[in-house]
């Protein structure tokens, strides 16, 4: 169970602040159910309740500074995910981005980052999908690294190309 001003990482909404942990006025559903008041760093107008007691892969602690590190570290030799088959393609991107584990966005990311490049030498550009979900997978990983080492999205790309070129 999380307390309230703990931060968490929620699947497609990037790292939140646990606000509060409320009892929901609505019809329909229990008065007895407990709900996480989650505020989303990205968007802190907006309001997430999940429930305390929900058994979803939806919503974990955000990474350690160290672990952070340790993933910034390990891209290098993050394989990409292959996936060949273009019906499936799109519903693995969105199983990793519902994960949200970092591992698995960075091998979405190279998976797409390499499809670009191999579209770009043919002569044809990029998918429609093969950008949003780039953009989808770079912003989650990006936020909640940031979030971790203190540091501004906008500066992740940055760090990653630094210990890529150093490999």
């Amino acid at each position: 169970m999380y307390s309230v001003g703990d931060y968490v990482v929620k699947a497609n909404n990037g790292v939140c602040r646990v606000e509060d942990i409320v009892h929901l006025d609505v019809s329909n559903v229990s008065k007895d159910k407990l709900y996480y008041l989650l505020i989303p760093q990205a968007d802190r107008g907006a309001k997430l309740y999940v429930p305390v007691d929900t058994n979803s892969t939806s919503i974990r602690s955000v990474l350690s500074e160290e672990s952070a590190w340790d993933i910034i570290e390990e891209i290098p030799d993050i394989e990409e995910t292959w996936i060949a088959n273009d019906k499936l393609r799109e519903q693995e991107y969105k199983e990793a981005l519902k994960s949200c584990d970092p591992r698995l966005l960075v091998g979405i990311i190279k998976n797409i980052y390499l499809r670009k490049k191999k579209r770009q030498a043919e002569g044809k550009k990029s998918t429609s999908i093969d950008d949003r979900y780039f953009n989808l997978a770079e912003q989650a990983l990006y936020s909640e690294l940031a979030f971790a080492i203190g540091r501004e999205p906008e500066e992740i790309n940055e760090i990653i190309q630094d210990k890529i070129n150093k490999k």
